[in-house]
């Protein structure tokens, strides 16, 4: 059975995001937690934050056994980004893109 935490427009950017996925995906969650808090990035602490928002929806299952539970996928997509404008030499302006990721955490139980 498999468990799903989106955390939607996410004021990060896919691709940061996007570089510990690898680290994480495929490994018990007691594990992919443990290895996340010692992250040095932001994008960490955010995932963390979702990879523990699905287990409390897993804990919800009375079903479920949440000792048993691993990561099997995180899917970092692109949402809205926030344009802004900077100043620049000679009266000019240049756009800047401050953008947002929508994060998809899928746990699955053991047993499958």
């Amino acid at each position: 059975m498999e468990i799903k935490a989106l955390a939607r427009y996410i004021r990060i950017s896919p691709q940061k995001i996007r570089k510990l996925i690898g680290a994480v995906k495929g490994k018990k969650v007691e594990a992919a937690l443990n290895e996340l808090k010692f992250m040095p990035l932001k994008s960490a602490g955010i995932v963390e934050k979702i990879i523990r928002s699905a287990v409390a929806n897993a804990g919800q299952n009375p079903k479920m056994d949440v000792d048993s539970l691993f990561v099997r996928n995180i899917v970092a997509d692109e949402g809205p980004s926030l344009k802004r404008f900077a100043a620049r030499a000679r009266g000019r302006g240049t756009r800047i893109l401050k953008r947002t990721a929508h994060i998809t955490v899928t746990l699955a139980d053991g047993s499958m």
